[in-house]
């Protein structure tokens, strides 16, 4: 492609990109399902497989008005069935399941949202291939908050 500009001509190489690859009748279209789930709130993020494409990322919190039921399940299941409608738009048929708490010195369980997120995903129809937890957790760390004698109540 070919763009003049104040009689400069500048060459362009366009470059279109599918998240859909070619596929037989029976075979799946993969994507990657990222959950994160804390005790604020649950992220529900679908990737292509390299993860560079983001093809839906919605919120509990942009499902919910009350800022305590942010992290709920019942706003993370909402979040969850609107990320598989816009897979299913796209024509991803599949997702690996990736689900991630807070980690690091804080939580390393998931939040309530985390396992709700999962059977929404998996109710809607679309096909659940491979669940990991990619919580990180530290070999050696950095100290935790709270001080010599912990949060005292």
């Amino acid at each position: 492609m070919q763009i003049e500009l104040a009689g400069l001509a500048i060459e362009t190489k366009v470059r279109f990109c599918s998240i859909i690859a070619q596929t037989h009748d029976n075979s799946q279209v993969f994507g990657v399902a990222r959950i994160f789930a804390s005790f604020n709130d649950t992220f529900v993020h679908v990737t292509d497989l390299s993860g560079k494409e983001t093809i839906a990322r919605v919120t509990g919190g942009m499902k919910v008005k009350a800022d305590r039921d942010e992290s709920s399940p019942y706003a993370a299941m909402l979040a969850a069935q609107d990320v598989a409608a816009k897979c299913k738009e796209v024509g991803i048929t599949a997702v690996h399941v990736k689900i991630r708490a807070t980690g690091g010195t804080r939580t390393k369980t998931p939040g309530p949202g985390g396992q709700a997120a999962l059977r929404a995903l998996a109710r809607s129809g679309l096909r659940i291939g491979r669940i990991e937890d990619v919580t990180p957790i530290p070999s050696d760390s950095t100290r935790k908050k709270g001080g010599r004698r912990g949060r005292r109540l």
